[in-house]
């Protein structure tokens, strides 16, 4: 039987991230398109996910600490947490986020 994991959530709890990219070089995009694919895939309807251009808004970078791109960070539920990279690894980027399944 193959059951789909479910997050480790109440109903009114969602995982809320922010993904901060600079423009649309390679990178960025390639952030995007796997950090959209692991949430439609592993995370259903348990999630929020904002996308931040850093060139549109540099201000937010020294507000947030960002000092990275692209970086995942996961707000909610605390503790918050920050990944760098592409996130080509969806294993590593859901244990990386410290989101348990049941």
């Amino acid at each position: 039987m193959n059951k789909k994991k479910r997050l480790l959530a109440t109903t009114e709890d969602k995982l809320v991230l922010v993904l901060y990219v600079s423009g649309m070089s390679p990178k960025s995009m390639e952030a995007i398109e796997n950090i959209n694919r692991i949430c439609a895939d592993q995370l259903e309807n348990s999630f929020e996910l904002e996308i931040i251009d850093l060139y549109k808004h540099p201000e937010l970078a020294a507000e947030q600490q960002i000092v990275f791109s692209p970086s995942l960070v996961k707000r909610f539920p605390l503790p918050k947490k920050t990944l760098v990279g592409t996130f080509a690894d969806s294993e590593k980027v859901i244990k990386g986020l410290g989101i348990l399944f049941k």
